[in-house]
């Protein structure tokens, strides 16, 4: 009989998968922070945590984290057959697998996660950078993407959830002002 995972064992297992390979939600954090503070004046971190604990929170991103940091373990262990474990191990530049995972999860946060996705798979900054290394030792071709997915979609998340407050801020002096 095929065991059943509940959804509190994947949920724990990427983000044990996240912290063994050196990527904490204030990393991440940080990444939503330089996103959104330009447009938001009054931006706290605990904003940006939240919103990255709520994107960790969903199935399709601990999913894709799990595949990914797989694929990046096992090319670490040179256990992937050829040519894939070249292709993996060195990051090729044409092997476009990991920005695929990695932007089918921002789907769901419109398009400011997708645009947003594209300039942290272009500009690697924070933790991301760190990851994105081609010298010899641990393999991140799949979690920089990853993190910058999770980045984006808080990002995009947070961005949706200022408008929203902006705007029922906007109603309620609108209301004050008719009353």
């Amino acid at each position: 009989m095929k065991r059943r995972v509940h959804s509190e064992e994947v949920k724990e297992a990427a983000l044990e998968r996240l912290s063994v390979r050196g990527v904490t939600i204030e990393g991440i954090a940080e990444i939503v922070f330089r996103m959104q503070a330009p447009y938001s004046k009054d931006l706290m971190m605990d904003h940006c945590v939240e919103s990255v604990n709520a994107v960790l929170g969903k199935r399709e991103i601990q999913h894709a984290i799990l595949v990914g940091v797989e694929l990046d373990m096992l090319a670490e262990q040179r256990k992937l057959s050829e040519p894939l474990q070249s292709i993996i191990e060195s990051d090729e530049g044409l092997f476009g697998c990991d920005e695929t995972l990695a932007l089918g999860s921002v789907f769901g946060y419109g398009s400011i996660a997708v645009t947003t996705f594209g300039y942290l798979d272009k500009n690697k900054i924070g933790i991301i950078k760190k990851l994105d290394t081609k010298q010899d030792g641990p393999v991140h071709t799949f979690l920089d993407d990853l993190v910058a997915s999770i980045a984006a979609s808080a990002s995009s998340r947070l961005a949706h959830r200022i408008r929203d407050e902006e705007e029922a801020r906007e109603r309620e002096l609108t209301n004050q002002h008719a009353g």
